[in-house]
């Protein structure tokens, strides 16, 4: 394990400690942000120590973090101090810390860490990826008809629902790691920021998968993010083609 990865576990255990108080605590603040989305006093707690660690431990590194921002640098950790605040909010397990480590652009280090739920996934490039010690590997399902999927928006679930053997909405970093240790062929998210989905691309690719947007080009801000076992890529892409097509047509209309 290299010396990024393994601080990066650093910071999840300390986010862990944190999210785990205050999940279904009675005192729990939830707010909403100029974006109609929720944020809890947690979300801004993990963000601000992961901040104050890394200002102290590691004076060379810029944080982006959903809360407060970017600042700036070619290195930097990127954090989503709570992925799935809302289930978070609603003493649902299914939400996570994200965190990642990129350099030029170039994410070499993830970690997914869901406490409630007792996982924890990570990857770094060249090392392989692994929930909780485990190695992971994607499925080998080669053929749609024979795959389980999921999808964030009822839409994409209609499109693919016909075509495969098992379709269900995930959501979240969930349906991602899923995709990570097998347990899904493939996963279609909304249009994500980068927080969302900075670890999703190299614990999904180091198990053998691939995350693209929808244009099969690398995932962007804003854009919608497939991931899958990489044999089955290309054929969820042309699936949602129609679909994608028809929106274009009637927004230019």
């Amino acid at each position: 394990m290299g010396a990024d990865l393994d601080y990066a576990l650093s910071l999840a255990d300390a986010a862990d400690e944190l999210t785990l108080a205050r999940f279904r605590a009675v005192d729990l603040r939830v707010e909403t942000k100029s974006d109609l989305t929720p944020v809890t006093d947690a979300d801004r707690a993990v963000e601000r120590l992961l901040r104050d660690r890394v200002g102290r431990e590691r004076p060379g590194d810029a944080v982006l973090g959903e809360e407060e921002g970017d600042d700036g640098g070619s290195t930097r950790w990127i954090v989503d101090p709570i992925d799935g605040t809302r289930n978070f909010s609603r003493g649902i397990p299914v939400w996570a810390t994200l965190l990642a480590y990129e350099r030029d652009g170039v994410v070499v280090c993830g970690v997914a860490s869901s406490p409630a739920l007792g996982q924890r996934w990570w990857a770094e490039r060249g090392g392989g990826a692994f929930r909780n010690g485990v190695r992971l590997r994607v499925s080998k399902i080669s053929s749609l008809a024979e795959a389980s999927v999921a999808a964030t928006h009822a839409r994409d679930l209609s499109v693919l629902e016909p075509l495969v053997w098992h379709a269900r909405g995930f959501g979240d970093f969930w349906q991602h790691m899923l995709v990570a240790e097998g347990g899904l062929d493939a996963a279609v998210d909304a249009g994500l920021a980068v927080w969302d989905y900075g670890p999703l691309g190299v614990i999904v690719e180091e198990a053998g998968g691939r995350v693209t947007a929808l244009d099969a080009g690398p995932p962007s801000p804003g854009a919608q993010v497939i991931s899958s076992n990489g044999v089955l890529h290309a054929a969820v892409l042309e699936a949602l083609a129609p679909r994608d097509q028809a929106i274009a047509r009637t927004a230019s209309s």
